[in-house]
């Protein structure tokens, strides 16, 4: 008789042998309750051991930005303001209100100090792997497989990516209520009732809320039901007498469960698609998806066996090689015949149907975003596969009668070599610069990781200990034009493969060429670049293709400030037009992502008329975006009051230019309270903005006759100026002889009086 067929007696004679559920011989301390209360606590010490160098980590521009460091929503803490947000919101093409709420009780708690939220994430990854291990010994009745099936789920270097990634907090807390789901779902089949069963429905409704990766709980608990609760019909022996049904009952068991999954599937596509994240047939035809889900099933196999390699997958946009998905669905033939033939075994065929069922909601027939494939998506349905070598190794070594130490001594040495591995994998996750060296290193045609190195060198606080600190300014802007030109020739030969896939990408390395271009101080060849990008976006809004509007917008916008700082302030004004026309209504439908944009053009549009001498629609759009700001500032002070400050400065200009000197004090006053507050924290930054603020406000109160306010405030600006003189003399030793020369002329007049 196999061993699926005898799960219940198994049990009963396992509560009475420990030494055969556990490791070698634990001593009498060491059994039954006091054995798992031991190995919870070396399973989760483990897990945090060999991830606690992530908490010495910064956050990834990539999805931490839209997720935490640039979200005003979650900024503003764990409120009520937040939760209706978090219910609402469609943000970062996703519906996951407890993910939202997860990460604004972290920035109440730590604010944007990185190293908390990594300790949360790695917290919820130990406290997923415990309930994992107590889920399946108590379900099974066996320590050592699910014990193993912990470990591998632990330690193995497939789930970094989930662990190490702030912005993955989402599949951590996902996967959390799924096993919380499944194990309630064991305690109602124990004994049925609607309370039970709504406790498994809140459960799941909450992991939805986390991830609708989790969907395909109704399936699994079919899975279950056939091993191994034995629930159902022609299955081995029901656990605890439970009576064996029908499979069309057990079905209809799951109809709740069902609905709330269809109801998820449309929330989630409606959110994907607001978020224009779900790709086209034109971009990505059904062939090829077909022809990469066989490819990726394959690979996120090979990975599990061989963990090399690891990184973010960009997708081909094309068909993989004829090899590749002829072997790979020979593999999944070969193993799903295998688990046919086998099917006593229960456990090989639910973890072989495990796998292949929860990876489907993300195997890409339904393509979002540009992966092929990530490694985050195998955290649940690897679990699977996991049972299977677990409970196929015990059952090979029992029938052999293999002893404990030459059981443990094999599976203590691959756990050891997977710690190695995820360690160094830990490690590649600790600045951006450092994973996109990482994914260069692994495929240097990688024409998005080029783009993201390229975007990491410009900014100093990305960088690596080891990695661009060591490079001056200059040679990391040569640096970064180096992987921006790869990434566009990359882009370039891949669109005249598939251009409805990647010109857009071609655009967007136009546009941070555009950017390098400026920050170089060689306006010529930013223009060229701009130029292609809007050339590309307005080909793509020909094609009705609404998705990259907002990508138009942002070319038009960069060609605008280039032109205004070119003195062409009449191209200037028509693309900020232009720029506004396509932001206003972006801006009704998602006013965080968008209400910013609004904000930023009006204040260039602003500029470009006051320059142009058109005060009174300088004045009109200048108000408007200083309305916004307001608004946004209250939101999220730490992000939006330096923009703030900067319209009302811009503002007082104005007053100035139209002989408004109360209504110029007045902003120039509220705009120097705020840059005082940001000097403080920042003077770096901000002193140089607070220095020209307050000497503004001297000057207007010099108009004014205020010669004691003006007197006072000239000479902080005399000193601001020299403090940042002795750091940059060049820059600043002019704005140092105009204030003396103003506070000169200022006691002169005082004298004459």
């Amino acid at each position: 008789m196999s061993r699926v067929q005898t799960v219940s007696k198994t049990r009963a004679r396992g509560r009475n042998r420990p030494n055969r559920q556990g490791p070698a011989e634990t001593g009498r301390f060491l059994t039954g309750k006091n054995l798992k209360i031991a190995l919870c606590f070396l399973v989760a010490a483990g897990t945090i051991a060999i991830y606690s160098p992530v908490i010495g980590h910064s956050f990834i521009v990539l999805d931490d930005h839209d997720y935490v460091t640039a979200n005003s929503h979650i900024h503003a803490g764990l409120r009520w303001s937040t939760i209706q947000w978090a219910f609402a919101s469609t943000a970062a093409a996703n519906w996951h209100p407890l993910t939202w709420l997860s990460h604004a009780l972290d920035y109440q708690l730590f604010g944007l100090n990185p190293a908390g939220h990594h300790f949360d994430s790695v917290l919820i990854h130990a406290v997923n792997v415990v309930l994992l291990f107590l889920l399946l010994s108590w379900m099974t009745g066996r320590i050592g497989p699910s014990l193993l099936v912990a470990a591998l789920f632990a330690l193995h270097p497939i789930n970094v990516e989930s662990v190490a990634w702030v912005a993955e907090r989402k599949n951590l807390l996902c996967t959390l209520f799924f096993i919380l789901a499944i194990g309630a779902y064991g305690w109602y089949v124990r004994k049925p009732g609607w309370r039970r069963y709504l406790v498994l429905a809140l459960l799941f409704a909450a992991g939805l809320m986390a991830k609708p990766m989790v969907i395909t709980l109704p399936f699994v608990l079919l899975l279950l039901d056939y091993w191994p609760l034995g629930r159902m019909r022609g299955s081995a022996a029901s656990v605890d007498g439970a009576p064996q049904m029908a499979f069309w009952r057990l079905v209809l068991e799951k109809v709740p469960l069902l609905v709330l999954s269809g109801a998820s599937a449309l929330i989630t596509l409606y959110a994907q698609r607001a978020g224009y994240a779900v790709r086209s047939l034109n971009q990505f035809p059904l062939s090829i998806r077909i022809a990469n889900a066989d490819v990726a099933y394959g690979l996120y196999l090979w990975k599990m066996v061989w963990p090399a390699r690891l990184a973010l997958y960009p997708h081909a946009a094309i068909v993989p090689p004829s090899w590749q998905w002829m072997v790979s669905g020979l593999v999944l033939t070969g193993i799903t015949l295998l688990v046919v033939i086998y099917r006593g075994k229960g456990y090989l065929a639910v973890g072989w149907f495990w796998f292949l069922g929860t990876l489907v909601p993300v195997i890409g027939l339904v393509q979002v975003g540009e992966a092929s494939m990530a490694d985050r998506y195998a955290y649940i349905p690897l679990l699977g596969v996991f049972v299977m070598m677990a409970w196929g190794l015990d059952d090979w070594a029992e029938a052999r009668r293999v002893s404990a130490v030459w059981r443990e001594i094999p599976a203590l040495l691959a756990l050891a070599a997977l710690s190695f591995v995820t360690w160094g994998q830990i490690g590649y996750w600790d600045s951006d610069y450092d994973l996109w060296a990482h994914a260069l290193a692994i495929n240097e045609r990688n024409p998005f990781a080029h783009d993201a190195m390229g975007s990491a060198l410009l900014d100093p606080e990305l960088g690596s200990k080891n990695g661009p600190q060591e490079l001056n300014a200059e040679q990391r802007m040569d640096e970064a034009r180096e992987h921006f030109e790869q990434a566009l020739e990359l882009r370039r030969q891949l669109a005249q493969q598939n251009p409805a896939t990647y010109l857009p990408d071609m655009a967007t390395t136009l546009n941070n060429l555009g950017n390098l271009d400026r920050m170089e101080n060689r306006p010529q060849d930013a223009y060229q670049h701009y130029l292609a990008a809007l050339e590309i976006h307005r080909q793509l809004e020909r094609q009705n293709l609404e998705r990259y509007r907002p990508d138009l917008a942002t070319a038009l916008n960069n060609l605008g400030m280039l032109e205004q700082s070119m003195g062409q302030e009449e191209d200037a004004e028509q693309h900020f037009q232009d720029a506004l026309a396509i932001y206003r209504p972006l801006a009704e439908h998602d006013p965080d992502t968008f209400l910013p944009k609004v904000s930023e053009v009006l204040n260039f549009l602003a500029l470009t008329e006051r320059e142009e001498k058109r005060l009174d629609a300088a004045r009109e759009h200048y108000e408007e975006a200083l309305m916004i700001r307001r608004k946004l500032a209250q939101q999220d002070a730490d992000a939006y009051l330096p923009y703030l400050a900067t319209t009302l400065n811009d503002l007082g200009v104005l007053d100035g230019m139209q002989n408004r000197s109360s209504d110029a004090r007045e902003h120039y006053e509220e705009g120097l309270r705020y840059y005082r507050q940001l000097a403080e924290r920042d003077p770096e930054i901000y002193l140089r903005f607070e220095a020209a603020t307050v000497n503004n406000l001297a000057f207007v109160e010099e108009s004014e006759g205020r010669i004691d306010e003006s007197r006072t405030h000239y000479k902080e600006a005399l000193e601001a100026f020299r403090k940042l003189s002795h750091g940059d003399p060049d820059t600043y030793v002019n704005d140092v002889t105009r204030v003396e020369r103003s506070l000169e002329g200022l006691e002169k007049k005082s004298a004459s009086r």
